[in-house]
């Protein structure tokens, strides 16, 4: 069983800046995962936001985050992290991390159907 924990969530002013964190369980190899980030506000659906490869090769964003903010794994560590800079109060939201097996996930990484595992969430906040 895959269990993720997210953390590094918080409150912050436009423009500023948080890193999260998804730290895998310890008998998970992470290197046979592929991962991603969702994140949900209130009233509305849970969304992709950034997606990676089991071996770290192959990125993407959603397009309202592109050049934003920053997706990348350490599977030594058995983490994620995805840094948020520049944020703006839309994106306010709970942020989730998610897992499947397989170096990418599916046809379409920012389908929530793609990924078996799923974190608790991180809350993230930004006012204006």
């Amino acid at each position: 069983q895959v269990q993720l924990v997210e953390s590094g969530g918080g409150s912050v002013q436009a423009g500023g800046s948080l890193r999260l964190s998804c730290t895998a369980s310890r008998f998970v190899s992470m290197g046979y995962y592929c991962m991603g980030w969702f994140r949900q506000a209130p009233g509305e659906e849970r969304e992709g936001v950034a997606a990676i490869s089991a071996d770290g090769f192959s990125i993407d964003y959603a397009d309202s985050v592109k050049g934003r903010f920053t997706i990348s794994r350490d599977n030594a560590k058995k983490t994620m992290y995805l840094q948020l800079n520049n944020l703006e109060p839309e994106d306010t939201a709970m942020y989730y991390c998610a897992a499947d097996y397989g170096n990418q996930c599916g046809g379409n990484w920012f389908s929530t159907r793609e990924y078996a595992y799923w974190g608790q969430g991180t809350q993230v906040t930004v006012s204006s």
